[in-house]
């Protein structure tokens, strides 16, 4: 299977729907994301991704023999933490555990340190997320510490893991 990161566009929107109208996707992200998710939300998040800084933030639908099956990006931070970046995905449930996102968030990293300053990126999965922090593991980041009690997702205070990833 052929994986490859690609820049948006507003034609993704459909596939980005169904991937995240999956409430199982949506338990291992942070809050805020609109369920079930329409084909405008993914328009919406699209076109903010597409006018989005490009050295600041860098957006990509992951695909899988071409066809959009996730997201991924990082976000860089500000002040002091100007030369580093936080990295977000997730990939429709039927794609889980193939190896997938693991080269995803390798390409991602690539990019982000070949076209910009950005000298550590960093993910902060729940703990509970082993598959998450295995594709962590597995593109090359360190577990950094348990954030604990760092979060509260659906009702329940949850750990947090740290893992980093700093150019080479």
């Amino acid at each position: 299977m052929l994986v490859q990161i690609k820049k948006w566009e507003l034609a993704d929107a459909a596939d980005l729907a169904a991937a995240l109208s999956n409430k199982k996707v949506q338990d291992h992200l942070r809050d805020g994301l609109p369920y079930p998710y329409t084909e405008q939300d993914g328009r919406d998040y699209i076109s903010a991704m597409l006018s989005a800084d490009e050295n600041d933030t860098f957006a990509f639908a992951v695909t899988a023999d071409g066809k959009v099956i996730g997201s991924i990006s990082a976000f860089r931070g500000v002040n002091i933490h100007h030369k580093t970046a936080e990295l977000g995905y997730y990939i429709a449930e039927e794609y889980w555990g193939k190896g997938i996102m693991t080269e995803a968030v390798r390409q991602l990293c690539d990019y982000v340190f070949a076209y910009s300053d950005v000298i550590r990126i960093y993910a902060e999965p729940f703990a509970h997320n082993i598959g998450s922090c295995r594709v962590l593991e597995k593109a090359g980041f360190l577990c950094e510490g348990t954030l604990r009690s760092n979060a509260v997702k659906n009702g329940k205070v949850m750990d947090m893991k740290l893992y980093a990833r700093l150019r080479k």
